[in-house]
């Protein structure tokens, strides 16, 4: 949480000036992080290793690229420096004791094929590569997935036209599409009624959660340093200089902690790729000093932009996506994935059926608001981030231009009737009974001032920092492009510091 955490940038500047920043101190963060002059090589490259820094600037600064948030696309980003740039100093800041605690391990495990998004957006161009980059990386690193296909299916004859409007769209995007019939959908899914559906090919299932334990294993093995229970709450930012960054937590600055794995896309053998042997007692304050910073933080990625002094386009609008699962004996009711033909106007793909790599079968998510960033359950309420998302004026014009959609969310939500009913137009034999409360998860949607829901991937740039804005669904099965092109943009920003 950031509940105590200053947010703008005078304030954060104060913070830190506690800390000597200029001239940066000559100590390095860790003996890891020392090793300025060792500049190994990409595994299975035979490109010489690039050199970003000369001796002098080793001393200066604890690290070239601070990465703040260790869920996927973070993580993602410091193996893709570590390849791209042998040599670079990364090092992973995550305030939680293990990597994927919230977006990235909370949700569908869904491989999305990239059929919904707009040709030329970000999502369309990441998500259609990632797949199959998803798919591949998998299967190399011995991670549980399965390519299964899903099912669009039209409930209602109003939902016709959106739905042959993704048979074009997918088209265009090169993926393999098939229109199905009452008949054929029945032979896939017995027990799902339909007038029409599409089946796309390309999508599949996968543990998101071993995925991201494994890129922070390739980071660290590229010679990254990722420091888990290390909480970022003051950023002061030196034109030409760099970043140094005030950081609490309960490990050692270069440490890598372990801690169990939770969440619907944590596999439960899968341990953590950090050693136990690198565990530590709590400590206090440190700061961190760097030549650029990327902002990978998530539901609090709009304050950390903020922290360190850059306006953000858009503010985090926090909208809990809730979930069931199917009581056992009724698994066999859903064989892959099954989703509703989503509405255009929202971000959102609606209630859908989910068979997971485990062989469970999710429902879910709907989309309500959360009253706070992490906020879980109706039950969790912090006052302060509340009353952060209520200022921003776009949260306003969201509730005002969609309040009757959001007041079904809510009954949907409030009423495990409503929620039921809502899942019977896909599979009309379920019941109240076979629907087990599961948990939740929380989109970090980029809200624009006039109420404008975003829906793209949204990177920034400020001096000396990269700024991931808005990576909800399908960030995830996108994340290995995401992470190169904010590692690219990353290096590039290493250029505007004194060497």
């Amino acid at each position: 949480m950031m509940e105590d955490v200053p947010t703008d940038a005078s304030s954060a500047h104060a913070a830190c000036a506690a800390f000597p920043y200029p001239p940066y101190a000559t100590q390095t963060t860790s003996t890891t992080m020392g090793r300025a002059e060792q500049v190994p090589t990409t595994p299975g490259s035979s490109r010489p290793a690039r050199t970003t820094r000369t001796a002098g600037t080793a001393a200066r600064y604890d690290c070239d690229v601070l990465i703040v948030g260790g869920g996927i696309v973070g993580l993602s980003t410091a193996y893709a420096i570590t390849r791209a740039a042998p040599g670079t100093r990364v090092l992973v800041l995550e305030k939680e004791d293990g990597p994927a605690r919230h977006q990235t391990g909370r949700n569908s495990g869904v491989i999305h094929s990239g059929i919904y998004y707009r040709p030329g957006s970000l999502k369309a161009r990441f998500a259609v590569q990632g797949a199959a980059e998803m798919v591949k990386f998998c299967a190399e690193h011995g991670i549980a997935h399965d390519v299964t296909g899903k099912l669009i299916v039209a409930t209602e004859r109003e939902e016709l036209p959106r739905l042959h409007a993704l048979i074009q769209r997918g088209r265009q995007h090169g993926i393999p599409v098939r229109e199905l019939g009452p008949a054929q959908i029945a032979e896939r899914e017995p027990h799902v009624r339909g007038l029409a559906a599409i089946h796309v090919g390309t999508t599949g299932v996968c543990d998101f959660g071993a995925v991201t334990r494994q890129l922070a294993q390739l980071a660290q093995d590229g010679g990254a340093v990722v420091r888990y229970g290390a909480q970022v709450t003051a950023v002061d930012r030196r034109p030409g200089m760099g970043v140094a960054v005030r950081v609490s937590g309960t490990a050692q600055p270069g440490t890598a902690r372990t801690a169990p794995a939770t969440g619907p896309a944590d596999s439960a053998d899968s341990a953590n790729p950090a050693d136990p042997a690198n565990s530590t007692p709590p400590v206090g304050t440190s700061v961190v000093r760097a030549r650029a910073m990327v902002n990978c933080a998530g539901l609090h990625c709009d304050r950390v932009a903020q922290l360190t002094g850059d306006a953000p386009p858009a503010r985090i609008v926090p909208f809990r996506g809730e979930y069931f699962e199917l009581a056992r004996e009724r698994e066999q009711l859903v064989r892959g994935l099954v989703y509703p033909v989503p509405d255009p106007a929202f971000p959102f793909l609606g209630v859908h059926l989910t068979r997971g790599v485990e062989g469970g079968v999710h429902v879910g998510p709907n989309a309500v608001p959360a009253l706070a960033l992490e906020g879980y359950d109706w039950r969790t309420v912090r006052p302060r981030e509340l009353a952060s998302v209520l200022a921003h004026p776009g949260t306003w014009r969201v509730a005002r231009r969609h309040w009757r959609y959001g007041a079904g969310e809510l009954h949907r939500s409030l009423s495990k009737r409503a929620f039921t009913k809502a899942v019977r137009r896909l599979l009309p034999e379920i019941t109240e009974s076979d629907l087990i409360p599961s948990p939740a998860g929380v989109r970090a949607q980029a809200v624009l001032h006039d109420g404008t829901l975003i829906d793209d991937f949204l990177i920034t740039e400020g001096q000396h920092a990269v700024h991931v804005l808005n990576a909800p669904s399908p960030a995830a099965t996108a994340s290995l492009p995401i992470g190169r092109e904010v590692a690219a943009r990353a290096l590039d920003a290493l250029g505007a510091t004194v060497r």
